[in-house]
């Protein structure tokens, strides 16, 4: 079981203190009509996660419907052609696609303990809203997602599962109608309906305690990659874990038990887009300053009079100009390395792994894996690289490089 500890003052590198602080990064800043369900989130969240009965539901939906253990694949010929041993942790072999689905089952629990009945969400590239509404019809509850019209256009086939498994998909029309839109809109509404209604947050951002809970609940990523590479290599610690950090759900679960083993190399990878200083970037660690978006104090892409940058990636899910606290404070602290790849790096690094491996990834996952060309590695490396997506969202967007 996770240790439920947390520091009254800085924080750690797991867990935020009592006000939701990783170091400088975090908190709840909210307005007045959500103060009591997130109140009751921060008062209820770790007694309920951590009953006996809840893990007992959560653990056999992992196994019984997501197909959890997610294997630990050795990429034999992506590792020969960087002359290291890398392995894949294969998240896009869950069910529905993706990791979101981890964050979506345990929140859902939730919020059934909570005694809500309706589920909102927000979605970029789509996966937390398949998530989502998976979940919810698997529950029977009633499932609104909001996406912005961008997003829905250029990911159609996760518009269309949403709608067959029951969903209402509603468009954000605002802003750069993108997932910082979406998000604006899930909370409007959130606001509207707090009696009966839980936000599902898909990242580890929002106010707290979401960005603790939605790494909780995604960590079991990194739990199974420590027992999978004690299995593969006779030692449970990597020298490097590699992932995209959008708002950085999949990057807290595959960081998580391994944030405290200071040997490990933690490398997260944002979208560069056009190029980090193009004006068409989503590099926030790069570009970003202090700021609260979305309910938490963290890295913000912002005008110098403090009005939110437009991001641009050609990944829905990387496509936000914020990060979640906890990667904020890797990056200030150090304990993370934060690189970037640009939109045709992406892209070119989605056909390699396809043709080395007969993996197809998701645009998100594409990043990470863009990072190799920038790393330099010894042949006795150990290199585990979070696949947090399938590809077969992308596909109009591989199909305009074929």
């Amino acid at each position: 079981m996770i240790n439920t500890t947390v520091s009254l003052n800085r924080g750690t590198y797991k867990q935020p203190n009592i006000f939701g602080y990783y170091g400088n990064y975090g908190g709840a800043y909210i307005p007045e009509m959500l103060h009591r369900n997130v109140e009751e989130l921060k008062a209820r969240y770790l007694e309920i996660m951590y009953e006996p009965a809840f893990q007992q539901e959560f653990q056999d939906l992992l196994r019984d419907y997501v197909g959890r253990p997610t294997p630990l694949f050795y990429a034999k010929r992506l590792s020969e052609q960087y002359k290291t041993r890398i392995y894949l942790k294969r998240e896009d072999l869950n069910h529905t696609g993706a990791h979101k689905i981890n964050n979506a089952i345990g929140q859902v629990l939730l919020a059934q303990r909570l005694g809500k009945k309706r589920i909102i969400a927000e979605t970029g590239a789509g996966q937390h809203g398949v998530a989502t509404a998976t979940v919810c019809a698997l529950m029977g509850l009633e499932c609104i997602v909001y996406m912005g019209i961008k997003d829905i256009e250029r990911q159609a086939p996760n518009v269309a599962r949403m709608k067959m498994l029951g969903a209402t998909v509603v468009p954000a029309e605002s802003g750069s109608q993108t997932l910082k839109d979406a998000t604006n809109e899930a909370i409007r509404d959130w606001i509207n309906n707090p009696e009966n209604t839980h936000y599902i947050i898909g990242s580890v951002v929002g106010p707290h305690p979401y960005p603790d809970m939605v790494a909780r609940f995604q960590s079991v990523i990194s739990e199974e990659t420590r027992k999978q590479l004690k299995e593969h290599t006779g030692s449970e610690l990597p020298d490097y874990v590699m992932a995209c950090v959008g708002g950085g759900s999949n990057a807290a679960g595959a960081f998580y038990h391994f944030l405290d083993e200071l040997s490990v190399k933690l490398v997260a990878v944002e979208a560069a887009g056009h190029g980090v200083n193009s004006g068409m970037s989503a590099a926030t660690t790069q570009l970003g300053k202090p700021g609260v978006l979305h309910g938490s104090k963290s890295l913000v892409m912002q005008t110098a009079d403090g009005q939110v940058v437009e991001p641009h990636s050609i990944s829905a899910g990387l496509d936000y100009p914020g990060i979640g606290p906890l990667h904020a404070h890797l990056f200030e602290s150090g304990r993370g390395i934060f690189l970037s790849a640009t939109d045709d790096e992406a892209l070119e690094a989605a056909f390699e792994l396809s043709k080395l491996e007969g993996i197809i990834p998701a645009l998100e996952t594409s990043h990470a894996l863009a990072a190799l060309k920038q790393m330099t590695f010894k042949p006795t490396d150990t290199v585990v690289i979070c696949l947090s997506g399938r590809g077969d969202k992308d596909l109009a967007t591989y199909m305009k490089s074929i």
